[in-house]
């Protein structure tokens, strides 16, 4: 590999990294295919929250009772600031 081409790709490795940076920071959350045909959520902790389609629509069917057990604990629950 040229060194011309090994310093273009550094810099868009650096743009890349930048890009992945920033929107880390403003809390977007993103879905993403997984390599074994799973959803992945990112942006709601360190690692991503993978689950199969059958798994989110049945977590999905529950929302309003998460909402209600969050809403009657919530005492008792910590936030992550």
């Amino acid at each position: 590999m040229a060194d011309t081409d090994v310093e273009q790709e550094m810099q868009r490795l650096r743009e890349e990294n930048e890009r992945l940076k920033a929107r880390r920071s403003t809390g977007e959350v993103t879905l993403r295919v997984s390599e074994k045909g799973a959803v992945s959520v990112y942006g709601l902790g360190r690692f991503p929250v993978t689950l199969y389609q059958e798994q989110w629509e049945k977590l999905l069917r529950h929302v309003e009772q998460i909402r209600e057990f969050i809403a009657e604990n919530r005492d008792h629950l910590k936030r992550k600031v």
